[in-house]
């Protein structure tokens, strides 16, 4: 082939795979991720390893945390771990100014008749530390881990269960937290849980998002923390800068007729769950978090089921964060030595360091959601003519400062366009809704953003 004949086909080339990584040409700006403001980038310096460790260490103190060990002894079982829980966050609450509320009355105890691996008659509590909103205290948002244990037979509440990353790394970042954020002014509502009874079926979590859904309480994000504690799996491998956030697709609470309406208009992907986590990915990957958040497309509940299943069950969305390769000689297993192999969830086994970067991430996720507008309500997309543009309508918010619709093209994971409009109920977007998937996302005044809403009701 002549040489000319080679570059034209060689600058044929080149402008069809630049043409297609345009695809499809439309009007805004490329998304950049909001970064952290200062007063953030402060707060998640201040997230400890050593306090983190401190935390896990004492709680594998109490011996065993099994929901069903004991509940009165001051030294052991999953009463003096309540205990100690509710005492460290109400030493929080001192330091707020009156914003931080430790409180049963708001997620108290109940008794839980034998059922399943709950053998017998059992008190579960959880502890919430509740940071009330300062100007939308009725929009909530959720961190939590739970604090019990358990050994290989779930039903065994005598011997001991260290429970040092499954859970205790995620009770101490919900903790950690909330010592952290304690003595801020938040704009919406952010609870900090250490819940009970997840290994037997999720009784804890299951009474919280209940209780929650009873009250018509405004969760517009939970996110659960479950085996957060370790960088390195069990093959060796090592990945101390990598986080899974399970986000799950279609939500457990849709209807055929719901599902049969997200399959119509291509929505598989974008529940709120999902929107959730794309939010996340967005703010939390970062210099401060020195962490990439993984969103992983598949629904946790098939694998081991968590705390934030509770959640999406009451209609709310939940994501879940797990380390990224597990060990799985240091789960759910009996503390013991077989060929010289360590069995048992032992603190020896937990990364610091890591743990604290999980934290910043639940951190800068918690802030960012808490401080800017809710989540737009009513977002509809004009189906009923055809056009080659898109049409977006939506429920005006008297917090937000204005409004961006966001966009990327259908085969995108994330949103990839950003087209500002102002402040605005509705706007037309100069480009084809056969070509690509619209959300909307509210702005505060402070330049927080919301998570997308996607014009399907879920």
């Amino acid at each position: 082939m002549h040489p000319l004949h080679s570059l034209t086909l060689l600058g044929l080339l080149v402008s069809f795979l630049q043409a297609a990584s345009e695809w499809p040409p439309g009007p805004g700006a490329v998304l950049v991720p909001q970064e952290p403001d200062d007063e953030l980038t402060a707060m998640m310096a201040q997230i400890d390893p050593a306090r983190i460790e401190a935390i896990i260490t004492k709680l594998v103190s109490f011996g065993t945390r099994n929901t069903m060990s004991n509940q009165t002894d001051p030294l052991r079982g999953i009463g003096a771990a309540r205990d100690w829980i509710a005492s460290e966050m109400q030493s929080f609450a001192a330091t707020s100014g009156g914003r931080m509320t430790v409180a049963n009355s708001e997620v108290p105890s109940y008794v839980q008749a034998p059922t399943g691996s709950i053998i017998q008659k059992t008190v579960i509590s959880n502890v919430v530390a509740t940071l009330k909103g300062s100007t939308d205290p009725n929009r909530i948002y959720v961190v939590s881990g739970h604090y019990d244990s358990r050994v290989t037979d779930v039903t065994n509440f005598l011997s001991d269960s260290p429970g040092a990353d499954d859970d205790g790394s995620g009770v101490a970042v919900a903790m950690e937290l909330a010592r952290v954020m304690a003595n801020h002014t938040s704009v919406a509502t952010m609870m900090f849980a250490a819940v009970a009874g997840e290994e037997q079926g999720l009784f804890g979590s299951a009474f919280m998002a209940a209780t929650l859904k009873n009250a018509s309480a405004d969760v517009q994000g939970m996110l659960n923390n479950d085996i957060v504690g370790s960088s390195t799996g069990d093959d060796g491998t090592t990945d101390p800068f990598n986080i899974r956030m399970f986000a799950q697709g279609v939500p457990t609470t849709e209807t055929l007729s719901q599902i049969d309406s997200r399959v119509d208009i291509g929505a598989e992907n974008d529940s709120r769950i999902r929107q959730l986590g794309r939010f996340i990915v967005e703010v939390a990957s970062n210099a401060v978090t020195q962490m990439n958040v993984q969103m992983v497309y598949r629904p946790d509940r098939f694998l081991r089921g968590g705390d934030h299943e509770s959640f999406i069950a009451n209609g709310y969305p939940a994501v879940r964060f797990t380390e990224p390769h597990e060990n799985f000689a240091h789960q759910h297993q009996d503390v013991r030595v077989v060929n010289g192999v360590q069995f048992g969830d032992l603190t020896e086994f937990c990364d610091f360091e890591f743990n604290a970067r999980v934290a910043r991430v639940n951190g800068v996720a918690l802030w960012s959601l808490a401080q800017a507008p809710g989540t737009p309500k009513g977002l509809t997309l004009d189906t009923s003519v055809l056009t080659n543009n898109s049409t977006l309508t939506w429920t005006n918010d008297p917090a937000a400062a204005g409004y961006e619709v966001v966009w990327r093209a259908t085969e995108d994971a994330f949103w990839t366009h950003v087209v500002p409009v102002g402040k605005v109920t509705k706007t037309t977007i100069l480009l084809s809704k056969d070509n690509a998937q619209f959300g909307v996302r509210a702005v505060g005044a402070n330049g927080f953003k919301s998570p997308a809403a996607f014009p399907f009701t879920d």
